[in-house]
Formats: structure tokens, C-alpha cells, sequence
């Protein structure tokens, strides 16, 4: 056994919104956890010392997990002495893997010095470094993934694509005639939403689970994915900084519309000073204090609100095709916290 650190469930339960009050399945996620720790910094090992180092600069730093998690909480779903347990744990080391990859080159695209409260991989080697880190860790899950037989390949492949879309939608905006709001939420989905929707994917199929249930944690997974990134648009915008625990307004200061924004270019046209101020990056501090101050009492952040409602509840229904059961309880306890962190 590695003498890595393990994730307490308990901990993670606060920064994801999970509820879990059945005591058998809590131990059963942390024993889970403990176990992807131990392949994420296996299968990332090199012979080159540099290349350990830069992998697992982020997994040391933490985060949430959420990934991984949801997971082993979709492995739940599976028949008795159908599926496999290793194979659940080396699909969450794999999912977890490609998300810290997509993180060290967001880093690069977004010139970060900080992530997870340390130097971000750009900024203490170069951005070099940092892409080819995140290559890395791409193919080593691959790697994971590639054990676990062709349609999990398959899937991983086609979840790299939409990752790589999603991204390339976001850089390149909105074509003339498009929606601006039905593209934000498609860059959404692929970005965030279609590595959470293989998360659940896996953790039902290799714990052997009915097609249905698959089917219903994929959909589930998507859904909420789509829901955290609104969510997370609305505190940026809606939350004090010391609440937040970081400066407000990076996506201002970097020209970046998210939903409130967007709803707010549509809904509110009459008020020419936030036009003027959503048009382009803001580079003073005044700037984006008014900013946040005028988009605070528009309608663009009320109809933001309704929009994760809406998704959260949508989620919400995937999971009625689930059995009862502790497990169905804690991803329905995720829908209710979206909705009370931003009211």
C-alpha cells in the first residue's frame, strides 16, 4: 500500500454536496477512495524523477474528486457478484487522470500561476512542462482504461473528443446566427458535463449494473455537470470574495460571458452601462466591482437561477429510474445542494 494520503469522505462530502448518512456505505467510498489514490500515483510513476514530479504536482494538491467518487457511488448500482471492484477503481483513476490533465492545460490557456491553493505547473516549470504533463497523464489513462476491454476504450475516446470540442467551441465563440446562450450550454456539456456522464457511465458498467441504470447515471452524470458550472457562475458573480475564498471577477477581467452574462445581454439591453462593461475584458478593479454590483440586480442572475433549477431537476429525474437505496439518496442529496449554494 502506497503511504499516500487518502481523501476522507466526510471532507468531500461538504465540497460536492454529498449527504450520506448510511454508515456501511460511507466506509465502503472511502475504502474505494483510498484505493484510486494508490493507482493515480502508480500508473503516473516514471523512471524519469521530472516527469513523477510534474504528474503529481496536482494530485498532490487535492481537489474535490468529485469524478472518481461519483464512480464508486454508480458502482452501487451493479448485481451482486457481477461486477468488478478493480475495475470501478481503475475507471475512477482514469476519469480523475484525464480531468487533472484537462486542469494543466487550462492552466496554459489561461496563463494561471495558482491552482488548488499552490503554483500552478505553468508557472513553476513553463508551459511546455505543463502541456506535455497533461499529455501525459492523458495517456496513461488510456492506458488504465485500455484494461478494462474495447468499449470502455471506446467510450474514453469518444469523452476525450468532446473534451477537446467543448474546448475549442469555447475558444473560438459563437458563429454569427448561433445562439450565444444554446452554445454556452453546449461547451457546457462537453466540457464539464461529458467526463462527469463517464464517470457514472463506467461505475455502473463495470459493477455490472442494468443497462437502464447505465443509461439513467450517464444522463445523470451530464446533467449535473451542466448544473455545477452554472452554479459556480452565479457564486462568482452572486458571493462576496472572502466567501469565495478567491478574487471575483476572473471571467470579467478576462471577456469571458458566462450565463448571467449572457442572460443579462439579452434581458436587460435598456441598461447601456452594463452593455458597455460586458463587451470587452475589464482591466480595473472598479470596473469589475460595478460590473458585478449591476449584474447583482439584473434579471440576467435570476434567470441563470431558473436555468440550474431546471437542470438540477432534470437530474433529479434520471435518478427515479434508480432502485431505492442509500446510494440513489446521495447523488439526489447533489441536486438539492446546487440549488441552496446559490440561494
Amino acid at each position: 500500500m502506497s503511504d499516500a494520503k487518502q481523501p476522507a469522505v466526510a471532507d468531500l462530502q461538504a465540497a460536492v454536496g454529498l449527504r450520506i448518512a448510511d454508515e456501511g456505505l460511507l466506509t465502503d467510498l472511502a475504502e474505494g477512495l483510498g484505493e484510486v489514490e494508490v493507482v493515480l500515483r502508480e500508473v503516473i510513476r516514471s523512471d524519469e524523477q521530472f516527469i513523477s514530479d510534474a504528474a503529481v504536482h496536482l494530485v498532490d494538491a487535492g481537489g474535490k474528486r468529485f469524478r472518481p467518487l461519483f464512480t464508486l457511488l454508480a458502482g452501487q448500482f451493479g448485481e451482486k457478484g457481477e461486477g468488478d471492484r478493480t475495475g470501478v477503481v481503475k475507471a475512477a483513476a482514469a476519469v480523475e487522470l484525464v480531468h487533472l490533465a484537462t486542469l494543466y492545460h487550462d492552466d496554459v490557456m489561461d496563463e494561471a500561476t495558482m491552482r488548488r491553493g499552490a503554483k500552478s505547473a505553468n508557472a513553476r516549470w513553463d508551459n511546455t512542462v505543463a502541456i506535455l504533463t497533461g499529455d501525459y497523464l492523458f495517456a496513461n489513462a488510456s492506458r488504465l482504461v485500455a484494461d478494462l476491454g474495447p468499449d470502455p476504450s471506446r467510450i474514453i475516446a469518444e469523452t476525450f473528443g468532446a473534451l477537446v470540442t467543448g474546448q475549442m467551441r469555447e475558444t473560438t465563440g459563437a458563429r454569427d446566427g448561433d445562439d450565444p446562450i444554446e452554445h454556452y450550454l453546449t461547451v457546457v456539456g462537453q466540457k464539464t458535463g461529458s467526463l462527469i456522464a463517464t464517470a457514472g457511465r463506467f461505475g455502473a458498467m463495470l459493477s455490472g449494473a442494468r443497462q437502464a441504470y447505465v443509461d439513467a447515471l450517464r444522463s445523470f452524470g451530464e446533467l449535473i455537470g451542466i448544473a455545477f458550472q452554472i452554479s459556480d457562475d452565479i457564486i462568482d458573480i452572486a458571493s462576496p470574495s472572502d466567501e469565495l475564498g478567491k478574487a471575483q471577477g476572473t471571467d470579467l477581467r478576462e471577456g469571458i460571458r458566462t450565463l448571467p452574462m449572457l442572460y443579462a445581454l439579452e434581458d436587460d439591453r435598456e441598461n447601456t452601462r452594463l452593455m458597455d462593461l460586458l463587451r470587452a475584458p475589464l482591466t480595473t478593479n472598479g470596473d469589475v466591482a460595478e460590473a458585478l454590483e449591476l449584474l447583482r440586480a439584473s434579471t440576467g442572475l435570476k434567470h441563470a437561477r431558473e436555468t440550474l433549477t431546471y437542470y438540477a431537476q432534470r437530474a433529479r429525474t434520471e435518478l427515479t429510474t434508480l432502485p431505492a437505496s442509500p446510494a440513489r439518496d446521495a447523488c439526489e442529496s447533489v441536486t438539492d445542494y446546487l440549488a441552496e449554494r446559490t440561494h
